[in-house]
């Protein structure tokens, strides 16, 4: 079986889990590998994402790990259950860097997302324009095609509010953000007015953090804490300068959660929320 060169996320996050689970066990790879009658080096590449593994072989693996948390190994068999094609954003693949597609993915599985932005929109309220306006830094770098490409994959994403069954999705945002007018006055009054509207979806809660707040929120680049289907599976994903980063260590999603608890204190009700967004679309 040829190694992956590019797993994705939900991939190298389920060879990670294992990887953990084998170590609470207190059990060596090569214990495993013989388990599984191959060799040490394909457990390394099962635990790195770079070598699929079935259903059956996970749950022989808990067994031996004496892990007993179904929810756990059932979410685990069901990323082993995916393959390449099957999510809108592969369509993607080979045109767009796999962060873009490793975000999107991220969230499509969420059971719930909240987010804290201090600078943007967040992503998946983002309009077509904003998108633009965003990426026009990026230009002259991008071509025609790419730039377009972003802007719809953006655009795509936004579809998980519009499921069924959509999860919940709680977006702090700073005064500043929304007072930024990325791509002029009428783009930015489109944006806020868009953000007013998406958020009487009754999934979409959206609270402002004003100026006059005098706590200080260490959220200096765009943080999105997902939540799995078991607390096991959870993510927090940043944007930064160095790319996306995503976040799975216990101790510091647990960091995470905290300081979105914090941010959501500090901010508006929702009510409140609502008319600040109002007045600041009103003055442009």
């Amino acid at each position: 079986m040829p190694l992956r060169e590019n797993p994705t996320a939900r991939q190298v996050r389920l060879g990670a889990e294992l990887r953990k689970l084998r170590e609470l066990a207190g059990k060596a790879a090569r214990e495993s590998a013989g388990l599984l009658s191959t060799d040490q080096a394909k457990i390394s590449h099962i635990e790195s994402g770079r070598i699929g593994i079935s259903e059956e072989r996970i749950r022989r693996l808990a067994i031996f790990y004496s892990c007993d948390d179904e929810p756990l190994i059932e979410a685990l068999c069901t990323i082993a259950r995916e393959s390449r094609g099957q999510g809108w954003w592969d369509e993607y693949r080979g045109v767009l860097a796999p962060g873009f597609l490793n975000i999107a993915e991220l969230e499509h599985h969420a059971v719930s997302l909240r987010s804290v932005q201090t600078m943007s929109v967040p992503g998946v309220l983002q309009t077509e324009g904003y998108v633009r306006a965003i990426h026009s830094t990026y230009a002259a770098a991008l071509s025609a095609l790419e730039l377009d490409a972003r802007v719809e994959f953006r655009l795509r994403r936004r579809r998980i509010l519009e499921r069924d069954v959509p999860p919940p999705f709680l977006a702090v945002v700073h005064e500043a953000a929304l007072r930024m007018r990325f791509g002029g006055r009428k783009i930015a009054k489109e944006q806020l007015e868009f953000l007013l509207l998406a958020s009487e979806r009754p999934t979409v809660t959206v609270r402002v953090i004003p100026f006059t707040c005098e706590e200080f929120i260490e959220a200096t680049y765009p943080l999105m804490y997902v939540r799995g289907v078991v607390p096991q599976l959870d993510t927090v994903q940043m944007d930064s300068p160095a790319g996306g980063i995503f976040v799975t260590a216990a101790a510091e999603l647990n960091k995470y959660r905290n300081l979105i608890d914090v941010a959501e204190r500090a901010s508006l009700d929702v009510e409140k929320s609502r008319q600040l967004i109002h007045d600041i679309a009103r003055e442009l």
